[in-house]
C-alpha cells in the first residue's frame, strides 16, 4: 500500500501528466481575451525587502521618541488639571488603580468607576499620540506645504 503513494500517478485536468516538480509556463487562454496570458505568481517577484511581497514600506511606522514623549506629557497636563468635581482625570484613574489593587486577587467589577476611568484616560492618551504622530511626521516631511 505504501508503495503504491510514493510511486508517481497521473491526475487528470492538470497540465502535466504526473505529480513531478517540472515547471512550464503554461498560458491560459479565453474568448474574452485577444492572445494568451502566462501564468505568474505576484507574491514570488524579487522586491526590496529580500524577494518577499509587501504592501507597505519596510519603515511604515517611522517611530520617533519625540512623538511619544511630548506625546505623554501632552496628554497628562491636560489630564491632571482638576475638572471632574475637583479631581483630575488621571488622580481618579491612579485612584481607582489603588482601590482595585486593595483587593487583588479578586479583579474589578464591571460596574466599577475603574473602567470608565480606564478607557477615557486611554483614549484620550492614544487621540493625542495619533495626532502628535501625524503632525510630528507631517511637519518634518513638509505635508504641510502650501
Amino acid at each position: 500500500m505504501a508503495a503504491t503513494f510514493a510511486t508517481p500517478s497521473t491526475v487528470v485536468g492538470l497540465s502535466t501528466s504526473s505529480l513531478s516538480p517540472k515547471r512550464s509556463n503554461t498560458t491560459l487562454s479565453s474568448g474574452f481575451l485577444k492572445s494568451g496570458v502566462a501564468v505568474r505568481n505576484p507574491l514570488g517577484q524579487a522586491r526590496a525587502s529580500g524577494g518577499k511581497f509587501t504592501c507597505f514600506e519596510r519603515n511604515w511606522l517611522r517611530r520617533d521618541l519625540n512623538v511619544i514623549g511630548f506625546g505623554l506629557i501632552g496628554w497628562l497636563a491636560p489630564s491632571s488639571i482638576p475638572a471632574i468635581d475637583g479631581k483630575s482625570l488621571t488622580g481618579l484613574f491612579f485612584e481607582s488603580i489603588g482601590a482595585e489593587l486593595a483587593h487583588f486577587p479578586t479583579p474589578p467589577a464591571l460596574t466599577s468607576p475603574f473602567w470608565l476611568w480606564l478607557i477615557t484616560w486611554h483614549f484620550g492618551l492614544f487621540v493625542v499620540l495619533t495626532f502628535g504622530q501625524i503632525g510630528f511626521k507631517g511637519r518634518t516631511e513638509d505635508y504641510f506645504q502650501k
